[in-house]
C-alpha cells in the first residue's frame, strides 16, 4: 500500500502511471495477438474475432461498476486513514462483480447468434464469431472479476502487482495462441476457435493468482473475504459511483456495435478497418486511460485527507505528460497508417481503407486524453457522473452524424470515421471546461469517507421523502 497524500507529486503519478499504462497495453495486447496471428488466415478471421470483441469490450464496460467503485472508495477512505471501511468496500465490490460477471457471461452464451447477426455478415463469418463468442464467455467471468481485483489493488496506491499478473497472462496467451490457431503435433489448429480457447485459459490464470494473492494472503488494509453477504450502504455506495462509469463505456461499446454494423455494409473490409483501427487507436486510448486510473487512485487519496492544492497540482502535471504522448501519436498516426495496418493484414483495399481511418483519427487523439485525465480528476474527488454525462451526451452523437456523413458519395465509409473525431474533440473541450469549473468551487463535495457508519448526515426537512431523497442529493451532488 502506497501513501499518495505525502512526497514527491511526479514521483507518486508515475509510480501509479507506469505500471497502469504498462497493463493496458498488456491487456490489449490480448485481442491484438489474437488479431495478428488470425491476420495470416486472411481478414474475414478478423472480422469474426472483432463482433466477438464488441460484447468482450461490453464485458470489461461492466466491470467498471467493481473496479471504479473500488478504486475510489478505499482509496478515499485510505486517505481519511479509515482502514476498516477501506476493507468492507474491497469485499463489496468483489461480491458486486462476483453478481454481474455470472449474469452476463451465461447471457453471451446463450444469446450468441442473435448478437452474431445484428452485423449481418457472411453465414460462414458468422459461424466464426459465434464459436468464437460461446467460447470466450467462459472467459468473461475470469476477465470481469480480473478488472476489479485490479482496482482493489490500485485504491491502495499499489498498481504494479496487477501489471505483473497480467502480463503473465499476456506471456501465457502469446505461447498458446499460435499454438492453438495453427496446431503443431498433436495439437490440431483450431483457427478462430483456438484464438478464444487461448485467451480463456490465459484469463483463468490471471484470476487463479489473482484470489491467491488477494483471499489467501492478509492484505494491507486486512483480510478480505471473496464471497460476503452484500450490505447496502457498502455495495450501494460503490455501485453509485462505478455506475456511471460504467454507462458510459457500456455505450460507448454499444455506439461501437452500431457503427460496427455501419460500417459491415461496405463489407468485411468495413469490419476488418475499424476491428483493427480500434487496436491501433487504443494505443492513446490505453494511454490516457493508465493516467486516468493513476489520477483518480491520487485525487482519491489528498480528496479523502483534504489536500486539494495537491490534487490540483498533480491533474496539471498528469495532463502535461498525457498530451505529450498523445501528440507522439498524432504524428505516427499521419505518418505510418498504412504500415500500422499491414502488421495485422495484406490485402492493398484493407490497407487503403486503414490508412484513411489513421489520418482521420490522428486529429482527435490530444482530446482523448484531455477527455481520460479529466474523467480521472473527476472519478477520484467521487464525482463520476459529469465524465459521464458528456460521454454519453457526445458518442450518442456519433450515430445520427455517421450516419449522414457515410451517405455523402466522396466520403463513404470515411463519414463514419470523422464522425468519431468530431464527437472525441467536443468531449475534450467540454470536459475540461466542467473540470474547471467545479475546480473553481474548491472542491466542496463530501467523499466516500464521510459517507460511512457513523457519519450519517444532518437532519433536513426533506428527509422524510426517504430514498428519493437519497438519490435526488446524490445526483445534485455529482
Amino acid at each position: 500500500m502506497r501513501d499518495l497524500t505525502t512526497g514527491n507529486i511526479r514521483s507518486s503519478i508515475w509510480s501509479m502511471a507506469i505500471p497502469l499504462i504498462t497493463a493496458s497495453f498488456v491487456q490489449m495486447a490480448y485481442n491484438m495477438t489474437d488479431m495478428i496471428w488470425l491476420g495470416h488466415l486472411g481478414s474475414e478471421c478478423v472480422a469474426a474475432v472483432g463482433v466477438a470483441g464488441f460484447y468482450t469490450w461490453l464485458c470489461n464496460s461492466l466491470s467498471f461498476i467493481g473496479k471504479v467503485g473500488g478504486e475510489v472508495t478505499i482509496s478515499q477512505s485510505l486517505g481519511a486513514k479509515k482502514f476498516k471501511q477501506a476493507r468492507a468496500y474491497a469485499n463489496q465490490a468483489a461480491m458486486l462483480s462476483l453478481i454481474i460477471s455470472v449474469t452476463y457471461a451465461l447471457s453471451v452464451f446463450l444469446a450468441s447468434p442473435l448478437l452474431v447477426s445484428l452485423f449481418s455478415l457472411e453465414a460462414h463469418i458468422s459461424d466464426m464469431a459465434v464459436e468464437y463468442m460461446k467460447i470466450v464467455s467462459f472467459g468473461i467471468f475470469f476477465t470481469f472479476n480480473n478488472n476489479t481485483f485490479s482496482g482493489i489493488y490500485n485504491g491502495q496506491g499499489n498498481s504494479r502487482t496487477p501489471l505483473k499478473i497480467v502480463a503473465t497472462g499476456l506471456v501465457t496467451n502469446m505461447i498458446l495462441d499460435p499454438l492453438l490457431i495453427y496446431g503443431l503435433g498433436p495439437v490440431p489448429g483450431m483457427g478462430t476457435a483456438g484464438a478464444g480457447i487461448a485467451t480463456t485459459l490465459s484469463q483463468m490464470l490471471v484470476f487463479g493468482i489473482f484470489t491467491a494473492r488477494l483471499y489467501w494472503r492478509k492484505s494491507p488494509i486486512g483480510h478480505l473475504r471473496f464471497i460476503v453477504l452484500p450490505r447496502k450502504r457498502f455495495m450501494g455506495r460503490v455501485a453509485a459511483l462505478g455506475l456511471p462509469v460504467s454507462m458510459q463505456s457500456g455505450l460507448f461499446a454499444m455506439i461501437g456495435m452500431l457503427l460496427g454494423s455501419m460500417a459491415a455494409t461496405f463489407g468485411y473490409i468495413g469490419v476488418a478497418v475499424q476491428s483493427i483501427g480500434a487496436q491501433i487507436e487504443a494505443i492513446t486510448w490505453m494511454t490516457g486511460a493508465g493516467f486516468s486510473t493513476a489520477l483518480a487512485a491520487f485525487v482519491g487519496q489528498n480528496y479523502g485527507a483534504r489536500n486539494f492544492e495537491r490534487i490540483q497540482k498533480g491533474y496539471r502535471y498528469t495532463l502535461k505528460l498525457a498530451l505529450s504522448i498523445a501528440g507522439v501519436a498524432t504524428v505516427v498516426f499521419l505518418l505510418f497508417g498504412r504500415q500500422l495496418f499491414r502488421i495485422f493484414v495484406a490485402d492493398d483495399a484493407t490497407l487503403d481503407a486503414g490508412r484513411d481511418y489513421m489520418l482521420i483519427l490522428a486529429v482527435s487523439q490530444l482530446f482523448v486524453s484531455l477527455e481520460a485525465v479529466s474523467a480521472g480528476a473527476f472519478n477520484g474527488c467521487g464525482r463520476t457522473i459529469p465524465p459521464a454525462v458528456t460521454g454519453i451526451s457526445l458518442n450518442l452523437l456519433r450515430l445520427p452524424m455517421a450516419w449522414l456523413l457515410m451517405r455523402i458519395p466522396e466520403l463513404g465509409m470515411n463519414g463514419i470515421w470523422i464522425s468519431i473525431t468530431v464527437s472525441s474533440i467536443l468531449k475534450g473541450v467540454m470536459l475540461r471546461i466542467w473540470y474547471g469549473r467545479f475546480r473553481a468551487t474548491g472542491y466542496s463535495y463530501r467523499s466516500t469517507a464521510d459517507s460511512g457508519p457513523g457519519n450519517k448526515s444532518k437532519g433536513t426537512i426533506l428527509r422524510p421523502f426517504g430514498k428519493m431523497y437519497a438519490i435526488a442529493s446524490r445526483l445534485w451532488q455529482q
